[in-house]
Formats: structure tokens, C-alpha cells, sequence
């Protein structure tokens, strides 16, 4: 299973608000290649991190307008994915910050 379909893990302050769940299960987000689709991040999630994976939201997020001086451009396009673990299941990783 091709491990560059994530490229790393998104912490944010709401991120790290939803790892628990009201349901006791646990949310981790993570950027993902952009032709990636749910079932592949699913696999490789479970492969990964050996847990049990049962629900994944992605969305597209927007590159940003920037300027450099006098010149405008788009920072890129990027996709995140958003994955719900079985009830009592974490990642070591995430843990740890």
C-alpha cells in the first residue's frame, strides 16, 4: 500500500479539540494527496497506524491569494482528511504533543 498518500498530520487547536468524541471515539485529521480517495486513506490509515478506522470526511481546501511586491498568485489547492477511529482506539503519535 503506497504510504505517500499522507504527507502529514494537520494539528490545529479545533484538531486536537475533536480527537474525543462524545461517542468515546476518537478524530484525527491529516493532509492527503489530492487524488487520494476514502477507501485508499481508510487502508492505508489502518495499515499505518494499526487501528480500526470507521468513518473518513475529506474536503478540498482552497489555496489562499498571496502577494509577493507587486505580483499576485494562489498558494495550491490541498485535501484533508478527516478520520474517526473505533471507540477506545488513539494514535501513539498524536498523543505525544
Amino acid at each position: 500500500m503506497p504510504h505517500y498518500i499522507i504527507k502529514r498530520p494537520w494539528i490545529t487547536e479545533k484538531t486536537t479539540n475533536m480527537r474525543e468524541d462524545k461517542k468515546g471515539s476518537s478524530k484525527y485529521c491529516f493532509v492527503v494527496e489530492r487524488k487520494a480517495n476514502k477507501t485508499q486513506i481508510k487502508q492505508v490509515i489502518e495499515e499505518f497506524f494499526k487501528v480500526k478506522v470507521l468513518n473518513v470526511n475529506t474536503m478540498i481546501q482552497h489555496g489562499k491569494r498571496r502577494r509577493v511586491r507587486f505580483h499576485y498568485g494562489l498558494k495550491p489547492d490541498w485535501k484533508k482528511a478527516m478520520v474517526t477511529l473505533a471507540p477506545g482506539q488513539t494514535i501513539a503519535f498524536f498523543e505525544s504533543m
